[in-house]
């Protein structure tokens, strides 16, 4: 008779929540990784993009003092009349600490184009002082770093954005499912635990991640934010179906005003210092930001007066309007809808346009441990990874590729962005296309460190790039010093704190790179475990005895 087994067959165990979370975690993290660490470092330095951007145009003079706003408008309202007079709307930054010269762009008459890529607008730089032209390198500056960020580049813009979008998604599914899977996440932040190969990946990588944690679900979140209508313009197509009511919600989210039909009336524009000196009585000397004119030169003219962005936690239009031919005051503009409102708040947090120099570096540094927390993530799933490998010394092509990507995505972008520097002083100052090829460098390069990636040990691969980005930031100084009239010391001397802090902090992060070098030449990684010949069984001596007859 044949007997049944009844007894229940234990089934495989369900994966629970945190088990569910980790894996979401990692896909998450790994699939969208070199994108998110290319935003993040670059991102991170955009914070100082207006400080990158005067070290990349040496021309421009320095000056301690910063020129009256009020009088630099009025002059340069003059310049640009006289360079645009039939421009329908014309805009100028005023200057600050910060900036102290004059941004300043016009858009032209309907059909007509400027440049080699048929802008509809034209631009300028200003002495505030002087009303003259800066004659100063033309350079994307740091303005590429920070459309990079959100952007990218040689692809249309939207497709960008959304990219930027899909991986900023990403990051935040990351951050939440990583809070899930680390239980002693906030306990884990007080441990680190040197030379230990994948613990220590996991120790840094909890530990950058708990440091900047609010700050990291904020940015993410908030970067979400500036492209909502981008991303969801179904409630805005829903809501706003009029042409008045899509006015009013341009009024509602920008600083700009539109320009209304001219009259085709002559009548001169009035005093735009005058202008400038009601806003600085309503929100301080130093913070009006921006002048903008509509139809300058006709009866129908208009100026608007923007508010700084220093000292308020809000993107949301702030402007005075004036009467651009009798100068009185139309319109004062404080205050928006709660919907507005609450999104130029979110806009502001992300931007950090309203910090002054302490909270910019704060912003900076924990802005950096965000970068740091991606770049360990990724680099922590190919030390786990290899550990379960049959040959670590013949990884499949996956693994191969991921490492080998891990490898340019972070040495070889800084290498990039350093050659980005170099390419400014470097390229002739009248080469055609200039600020193309500033950028064009920066993608030679970076294409460049994943072939030389590809093509080495991928050790000696980290370890050769950290170094190449090591001595390519610490000899920038110098390459300046040889290449422009502003070497280091010279600005030391004139107080130029700029110029020496941009020069300062580049050594800084060359001392990463070589202590980064100096310790993945060090690491010697896992030994490998030598299996051993299973010894002889012990045989008791009775039995021994026994069996030889003894």
């Amino acid at each position: 008779m044949t007997i049944k087994d009844t007894s229940p067959v234990d089934e495989p165990k369900a994966p629970g929540i945190r088990q569910t979370m980790s894996d979401l975690h990692t896909w998450a993290g790994l699939l969208c990784g070199w994108f998110l660490y290319a935003m993040f470092l670059t991102g991170t330095v955009s914070y100082f993009k207006d400080e990158i951007s005067q070290w990349m145009r040496p021309e421009m003079p320095h000056r301690s003092v910063v020129p009256d706003a009020a009088e630099a408008a009025q002059r340069i309202a003059g310049k640009l009349q006289e360079l645009a007079p039939n421009a329908p709307q014309w805009s100028m930054r005023l200057p600050d600490e910060r900036y102290t010269t004059m941004d300043s762009f016009w858009r032209l008459p309907r059909g007509q184009t400027a440049g080699p890529n048929g802008r509809s607008f034209g631009s300028a730089n200003f002495d505030p002082l002087t009303g003259d032209k800066v004659a100063s390198r033309e350079t994307v500056g740091g303005e590429f770093f920070y459309r990079f960020h959100f952007q990218f580049h040689y692809m249309p813009v939207l497709w960008g954005r959304w990219l930027a979008g899909f991986c900023a998604m990403f990051m935040l599914v990351a951050i939440v499912s990583g809070v899930i899977t680390h239980k002693k996440i906030f306990t884990d932040f007080f441990t680190f635990r040197w030379g230990k190969g994948q613990r220590s990946w996991l120790d840094a990588h909890n530990a950058l991640s708990v440091f900047g944690l609010p700050f990291h679900f904020m940015i993410t979140y908030t970067g979400l934010i500036t492209l909502m209508a981008l991303y969801m313009p179904f409630g805005e197509q829903t809501a706003y179906k009029t042409p008045a009511q899509r006015q009013e919600l341009t009024a509602q989210l920008n600083t700009f005003i539109q320009p209304g039909k001219p009259t085709g009336q002559a009548a001169p524009l009035a005093p735009v210092d005058d202008m400038v000196r009601q806003a600085q009585a309503r929100w301080g000397e130093g913070n009006v930001g921006r002048v903008t004119a509509t139809n300058a030169g006709d009866a129908a003219a208009r100026v608007s007066v923007t508010r700084g962005e220093a000292g308020r936690v809000t993107m949301s239009p702030q402007y005075m309007l004036f009467d651009g031919v009798s100068g009185k005051l139309l319109e004062v503009k404080e205050s928006v809808g709660p919907a507005a409102e609450t999104r130029g708040v979110l806009y502001s947090l992300h931007l950090g346009r309203f910090s002054d120099l302490p909270m910019r570096w704060l912003y900076f540094i924990v802005s950096r441990a965000g970068t740091a927390m991606v770049g360990t993530g990724l680099v922590m799933w190919t030390v786990k990874r290899r550990q379960k490998l049959g040959d670590p010394a013949r990884p499949h092509f996956g693994f191969r590729l991921v490492e080998k990507l891990n490898i340019a995505s972070i040495a070889g972008l800084s290498i990039a962005m350093a050659g980005f520097l170099w390419g400014n002083r470097l390229l002739p100052q009248g080469m055609a296309e200039r600020t193309a090829w500033e950028v064009h460098v920066f993608f030679i390069l970076w294409a460049l460190t994943l072939a030389h990636a590809m093509l080495r040990p991928s050790r000696r691969a980290w370890i050769e790039q950290f170094w190449v980005g090591a001595a390519a930031l610490a000899l920038l100084p110098v390459l300046s010093a040889l290449t422009t009239d502003r070497p280091l010391w010279r600005s030391l001397a004139q107080g130029d704190w700029v110029f020496v802090g941009f020069e300062l902090m580049l050594w800084v992060l060359s001392g990463l790179h070589v202590w980064l070098a100096v310790r993945t030449a060090r690491h010697q990684g896992p030994k490998r475990r030598v299996a051993r010949a299973p010894s002889a069984p012990v045989v008791p001596a009775g039995a021994a005895m026994a069996k030889e007859g003894v």
